[in-house]
């Protein structure tokens, strides 16, 4: 019944004699607990004053060491068809293996001899080139032919000329002589005449020295003829050479002119033969790529194009391999506020997806089933999710990191920081500061270092 009344049962009746009431009322009990909360206080006290390692975590996930163990997709440089398969998923597959065949979508590739009658063009401009050659070799020796009869022919006008010069001199003293001759002549014939007025001479004496004046006179334009004629050779002599000259030039100039084109030619034929062996080298190449190989040692882990007569682009993902070799690595990432407090080289423990692991954040000694990393590799850009990428890599002198572990698995990152009590880190968390900012104790003694120098 409920007690609603200001009179105190207990007062008016004795309750000690119920055992409902010695149940309910025992004092040793209360002792005890205030005892277990006074320990616990004491406890939870002296706690506060325990050292306390400020941490950064993250998550991340198990990748490799370096970018060439990472899976990866083989893609076709070219664009075909699938033909065959030579493998299937799971497989192991060695550097070089083939992986698939692939046939031709584009028309101008389709010719099954394309290689050979390319070749054919290419050996056909080659001889193209030879007779182009030839013909130059050729046209320098017309060259030197014709400079050797000009030089000929040249000197052959030139004696000419000099033989013309030579004529007149020996007309000029010929017409000299005449002319003397003819003087002496006619002045015999004016002393004649004068003599035959007189009556001195006869009249006969007077004609033998008139026809002896005219034969004079006859012999004197003869002679002036001939020295007109030997001059007049000299300036065909000179006019020839200039003719010999010039015409000789001129076939030279041709020819030179049919050098050079024929040369011109010849390097058209050498660029094209250069074409037709750079297009049968693709050509070939291409033909190496009907055949997908393995770019190095792994498992084939999914077939992105599957099926016989499927066709794709050229860069189009095929196949997805990943290397059987490999140096595993943790990739995760921290907010930015946390960045300036990861240093490379800086001591990381990791936790992974299915190994069980008792840890303790702040406690890193009493931790049980974590392993030991170091930083190797620190973004310098902000990832899409908001974070900064860091890399971190096996610590040597730690637990060797599982065999088990494939790239791709979970991981929980604790880098650590400085040592704290207890009671700042709980101050810290609930007024929400970042941890303490510090340096590593290396890169401190390197910055004394370079202080003092």
């Amino acid at each position: 019944m409920l007690n609603i009344s200001n009179n105190k049962l207990g007062k008016k009746v004795p309750l000690d004699g119920f055992e409902a009431y010695q149940a309910a009322h025992k004092t040793r009990h209360f002792k005890y607990f205030n005892r277990f909360l006074g320990l616990t206080a004491i406890v939870g006290f002296i706690c506060l004053f325990l050292p306390w390692t400020q941490n950064v975590s993250g998550k991340g996930f198990v990748t490799t060491l370096t970018p060439d163990q990472r899976p990866q997709t083989i893609q076709s440089p070219i664009p075909g068809k699938i033909e065959k398969w030579f493998i299937r998923e799971g497989d192991f597959v060695k550097k070089g293996d083939t992986i698939l065949f692939i046939s031709e979508v584009k028309n101008e590739y389709m010719d099954p001899q394309l290689v050979e009658r390319t070749n054919t063009q290419r050996d056909a401009k080659s001889k193209s080139v030879l007779s182009y050659i030839e013909k130059t070799k050729a046209l320098d020796n017309q060259v030197n032919a014709l400079q050797n009869e000009s030089r000929l022919k040249l000197n052959q006008a030139k004696n000419k000329l000099q033989q013309a010069k030579l004529k007149v001199i020996s007309d000029s003293t010929d017409f000299v002589a005449v002319k003397n001759n003819y003087e002496i002549a006619k002045k015999q014939y004016d002393r004649t005449l004068t003599l035959q007025t007189e009556g001195l001479k006869s009249v006969t004496a007077v004609e033998q020295k008139r026809l002896k004046l005219q034969e004079m006179q006859a012999k004197l334009i003869s002679q002036e003829n001939k020295l007109l004629v030997s001059r007049n050779n000299i300036f065909n002599a000179q006019i020839e050479i200039s003719r010999i000259s010039n015409e000789y030039a001129n076939k030279i100039s041709k020819s030179r002119s049919d050098k050079f084109s024929a040369e011109s030619s010849q390097y058209e034929a050498e660029v094209q033969v250069s074409k037709l062996e750079t297009q049968s080298t693709n050509y070939s190449l291409r033909n190496k790529l009907y055949y997908i190989t393995a770019p190095q040692d792994g498992f084939i882990n999914k077939a992105i194009r599957s099926g016989i007569g499927e066709t794709f682009k050229e860069g189009e993902k095929l196949v997805n391999i990943m290397p059987s070799k490999y140096d595993l690595a943790v990739e995760t990432f921290v907010s930015p506020i946390d960045l300036p407090l990861i240093h490379l080289g800086e001591k990381i423990r990791v936790q992974f997806d299915g190994w069980p692991a008792i840890f303790f954040s702040g406690w890193p000694n009493v931790s049980y089933g974590t392993y030991g990393g170091k930083v190797v590799a620190v973004e310098t850009f902000i990832s899409d999710n908001g974070k900064f990428r860091i890399l971190i890599a096996p610590d040597a002198n730690d637990h060797k990191w599982p065999n088990k572990l494939r790239p791709g698995s979970g991981a929980y990152t604790i880098a650590l920081l400085e040592n704290v009590p207890l009671w700042y880190e709980l101050w810290r968390q609930l007024n929400g500061f970042p941890p303490n900012y510090y340096t590593p104790e290396k890169s401190t003694t390197d910055a004394n270092k370079t202080k003092k120098k």
